[in-house]
């Protein structure tokens, strides 16, 4: 269609937001349902209604901002991310997905396209899983693969369940309200930074992902017997902090073995009972990540570490309770969605490459009830979840583009 981005706009948009945020730029922390996130909601909200855009909210705090079609009444293409950050993030994890999103049905509507489908703009709640200890809170609600109960059983460290918090920024009603059917979308489309190296290394200018990896999530607590530094003689020592520190090298170990490059483990919380310099650790609490591709090659990774820490724990003489908080079926890309997003490409002389997404997004469970794909754009060196994540001006303009591209060919067959 030839649209025309107006980047500056977008830009200072971008700027904005993450003006919305805990800490001084250039971090930002924005956790869901906090201040920050309230007031960076009600600015979205008011560039969507200023778009001329339908405006509505549902009881988790998903946003949907609509262009009604000609055929109002049939299933929309959504395009859409999240605007929550984790403490110290950066300004463009989910943002671009979801200020490129309007950008490019703002594009489309100055190109005077008119779509048959409605083109639906989605702001997901809690894609990190920062507050609750779950990601993607919003989109497993919105694809029915989350139990409603989480309303009451879902807590954060102050105590508070899901239904205090978001009662008080304003979201009420039922979440079995949430959820809807297959088909409801005809198509989704995300538009994301890579999070990974791969595309600026390679000098490319748009990933088209096919498919998603998902995690596994542990949570492992081991119980030794703590003792003074000095008085306990290291024959007697039932060190849980040691025997976690094996655990730690055991997740790595099972991990690289599978030899597969789409296979990863990181245990990125390590909480240490007292966590005195001179007290031996009587109790550590380990939360473990494993992401794959491949569903069944991640369980065996998962199974590898279950036994792992058993025999650990029971050569060293101590206990441990394991819980496996999560263990979400990887995503595959749907063809057509695919097929659009190349087009897009070809049609702008854009360089792309097929890819997989080893972060997950709410298009992992968006794939669960809508033919799903996504458009990543290079950050630089890959960085992201630090204040120096970065994606250049001409990279976001590029996605956005093909973006409007992608869903003008999807809204408009």
């Amino acid at each position: 269609m030839g649209v025309s981005i107006d980047q500056d706009l977008l830009l200072g948009e971008l700027e904005t937001l993450a003006s919305f945020s805990e800490v001084l730029a250039p971090a930002v922390t924005r956790i869901v349902f906090s201040p920050q996130d309230v007031r960076a909601r009600d600015y979205i909200k008011q560039l969507c209604a200023e778009a001329g855009l339908q405006v509505r909210e549902d009881a988790i705090g998903n946003t949907f901002a609509r262009w009604e079609g000609a055929s109002a009444d049939g299933p929309a293409v959504a395009t859409g991310s999240h605007i929550d950050a984790i403490p110290n993030a950066g300004r463009y994890d989910g943002t671009v997905g979801v200020l490129g999103g309007l950008t490019a049905i703002r594009a489309l509507r100055r190109a005077g396209f008119q779509p048959r489908r409605s083109i639906e703009l989605i702001i997901f709640t809690s894609e990190e899983p920062t507050r609750f200890g779950i990601g993607c809170l919003g989109s497993r609600l919105l694809s029915g693969t989350l139990d409603t109960s989480v309303d009451d059983q879902l807590r954060d460290q102050g105590g508070k369940t899901v239904k205090q918090v978001r009662s008080q920024a304003g979201f009420r009603g039922e979440l079995k309200e949430v959820g809807v059917p297959a088909g409801h979308y005809s198509g989704f489309v995300e538009l994301h930074i890579e999070q990974g190296p791969i595309l600026e290394r390679e000098k490319i200018s748009i990933g088209v992902v096919t498919s998603i990896a998902a995690p596994a999530s542990l949570r492992i607590v081991i119980e030794g017997e703590g003792g003074h530094a000095g008085g306990v003689l290291m024959p007697d020592r039932r060190d849980a902090l040691c025997a976690a520190a094996e655990v730690v090298l055991a997740v790595e170990s099972a991990a690289r073995e599978t030899g597969a490059i789409d296979t990863v483990g990181t245990t990125g919380v390590c909480n240490v009972f007292p966590s005195a310099v001179n007290s031996v650790p009587s109790r550590v609490q380990l939360e473990i990540d494993i992401r794959d591709i491949d569903g069944g090659r991640r369980q065996r990774v998962l199974s590898q570490v279950e036994r792992a820490a058993g025999d650990i724990c029971k050569r060293r003489g101590l206990r441990h309770e394991l819980q496996v908080i999560n263990a979400d079926a990887p995503g595959t890309c749907d063809p057509r969605i695919v097929d659009a997003i190349t087009r897009a490409c070809g049609g702008l002389n854009l360089s792309y490459k097929r890819m997989v997404s080893r972060a997950y997004h709410d298009s992992l469970f968006m794939s669960r009830i809508a033919p799903t794909g996504m458009i990543f754009i290079p950050c630089r060196g890959g960085v992201s979840h630090r204040p120096d994540e970065y994606a250049a001006p001409d990279a976001i303009a590029n996605g956005t583009r093909v973006l409007a591209e992608t869903l003008a060919l999807l809204a408009g067959s």
